[in-house]
């Protein structure tokens, strides 16, 4: 039912459409059935309308399954697109710190695997759609032949459904279990390829990893996808069987029960040979959407842990000027926890606070697990303190305000994704500023503007660094954020970053937050911030 209630959300109208032509489909069928029955008992009064009334009803039947496959196809790919859109929407539009918590490979299975079984099932449902359209008719024609034979044929259906639904609800929990693997599966395909240089050069952790970890999950994933695929074949094996005694029931034993007549009974025996086919296509679709059930309640369960997104991606419309004389942090603190929001925290920084002014370069230092990262996110907005407030001058920041406060910062992250194109720079002036920011960053000789793409992203992480730093310099924000930058750069571009480039954003008016262990280079700094252990243990100036 899920599936369909996302089919009529995404396009009702060619839904409504589409079940109108599977209608006529259905009753067109049921009609050539009683039409092909008439044929066989020679009718004298109808001989000459048959063959005229075979060609209608065939071409209506022709156009009508023409018309609800194309429409179901539609509808169908619609609802993956806009399903597709509403989780990239999610996504963008999420706090970082849920997204950390949610995880990559979960991230990363739901958007894949997920979205392709829902894409899967779609392609299903014009076959299966005509195919109960078919059924319908036939049955309705079925109960016009002999009322009581129909009734004899519901219980046969019902004792039928109900042994298929107990099998399909055993099969679903098997499949369930193995998507509960795929998340572990994708976290061991990131160790992978992520991990692929150590798992190289240690042949007992790569021998470890795959036979201890990988194989295992793996194997756990194919056991119960096997045991619910298997599940059912015996399913519709069953079904295939019940269709069998319904034909021999209605052939030896209920023309003796109820006496029903040849005409009657040829009648009945022929449509459910017709029937023999929708109802496999029927059977053959379960176990495609039962797939599809435990994706969406995964995609679900998804959303919900992600809630619903702040921003609207089609509010295009101009954000309050850029800019701040004054930027306080007044006694903010966040706590990370375990698992679960219920455990105990495992890391808080601060309460702490701190204010700086405009063109100001500050230093956050401190050692490892101080908490200077998780500082630097809330500082940027990536972060929602737990407790406390950020003062832009006068204004205390409030949830709505977050995506307009994002916006003053140009950042390189440790981690930082270096895009191959410079994405939502459109200005001709300052697509022409990137030959002399490659001259000025020492990479005019590897890397080119092409349009507005990279000639080549493949280079060494001080390098993509470079880049990363070039694509902040054509963001012209006001405050700046570097995050261990000049840790994989050569020593003379070190010092060039450290005595050049941040002197001349701080000559420019922008205020630069730079996290460092070089400590020969402090005295560039306005001003040290000192972390330990998450408290501010010391803000003053080195020189």
């Amino acid at each position: 039912m899920k599936l369909f209630r996302i089919l009529l959300r995404a396009a009702w109208p060619t839904i409504l459409a589409a079940a109108i032509a599977g209608l006529l489909n259905g009753g067109s069928t049921a009609a050539l059935i009683a039409l092909i029955n008439a044929a066989l008992q020679k009718t004298p009064a109808l001989e000459r309308l048959l063959p005229w009334g075979f060609i209608l009803l065939g071409t209506l039947l022709l156009l009508t399954h023409f018309s609800s496959q194309v429409l179901l196809v539609r509808a169908a790919q619609q609802a993956v697109y806009e399903m597709r859109l509403l989780l990239s929407r999610q996504i963008l539009a999420s706090p970082l710190r849920q997204l950390e918590a949610i995880g990559h490979p979960q991230l990363l299975a739901t958007l894949t695997e997920d979205v392709d079984a829902v894409s899967r099932s779609f392609s299903v449902l014009p076959n299966l759609f005509n195919a109960i359209a078919i059924v319908i008719g036939c049955l309705i024609y079925m109960g016009w032949l002999s009322p009581p034979l129909f009734f004899a044929l519901v219980a046969l259906i019902v004792i039928g459904t109900g042994s298929y639904l107990f099998l399909a609800g055993r099969a679903r929990k098997f499949l369930e279990q193995a998507r509960q693997q795929q998340d572990h599966l994708f976290q061991h395909f990131r160790t992978l390829i992520e991990g692929n240089k150590e798992l190289k050069l240690n042949r007992q952790r790569r021998l470890a990893f795959f036979y201890r970890e990988l194989e295992p999950t793996a194997q756990k994933t194919r056991q119960q996808n096997e045991l619910g695929y298997m599940v059912f074949a015996i399913a519709a094996s069953w079904g295939q069987l019940l269709l069998f005694v319904t034909i021999g029931f209605f052939l030896f034993t209920l023309p003796h029960l109820l006496g029903a007549t040849p005409t009657v009974l040829s009648g009945y025996v022929l449509t459910i040979i017709y029937l023999m086919l929708p109802m496999q296509q029927v059977i053959d679709a379960i176990p495609v959407l039962s797939r599809a059930s435990v994706a969406l309640k995964k995609v679900e369960s998804l959303q919900l842990s992600l809630g619903d997104p702040r921003q609207d991606l089609n509010n295009t419309g101009e954000l309050p000027p850029l800019g701040w004389k004054t930027l306080s942090l007044r006694q903010i603190r966040h706590q990370y926890h375990g698992t679960h929001e219920d455990e105990p925290a495992t890391f808080t920084l601060g309460p702490l606070s701190l204010t700086v002014q405009a063109g100001e370069l500050l230093f956050i230092v401190g050692g490892n697990g101080s908490g200077k990262s998780t500082l630097a996110k809330i500082i940027t907005g990536l972060y929602m303190p737990d407790q406390g407030e950020i003062w832009v001058d006068d204004h205390c920041l409030q949830p709505e305000d977050y995506e307009w406060y994002r916006q003053h910062f140009a950042t390189v992250f440790s981690d930082f994704y270096l895009f191959e194109s410079l994405l939502g720079i459109e200005s001709p002036e300052r697509l022409a500023e990137v030959p002399s920011y490659l001259e000025k960053l020492r990479l005019s000789h590897k890397v080119r503007l092409e349009g507005n793409r990279f000639s080549t992203t493949s280079l060494s992480q001080g390098e993509r660094k470079r880049l990363g730093l070039l694509m902040a310099y054509l963001d012209d924000r006001p405050a700046y954020l570097f995050d261990e930058w000049a840790a994989d750069q050569d020593p003379l571009f070190r010092d060039i970053f450290y005595r050049q480039l941040l002197p001349e954003l701080r000559a420019q008016g922008k205020t630069v937050f730079v996290i460092s262990h070089d400590d020969r280079y402090f005295d560039v700094a306005d001003r040290l911030i000192k972390l330990d252990y998450g408290q501010l243990v010391e803000s003053f100036s080195p020189r």
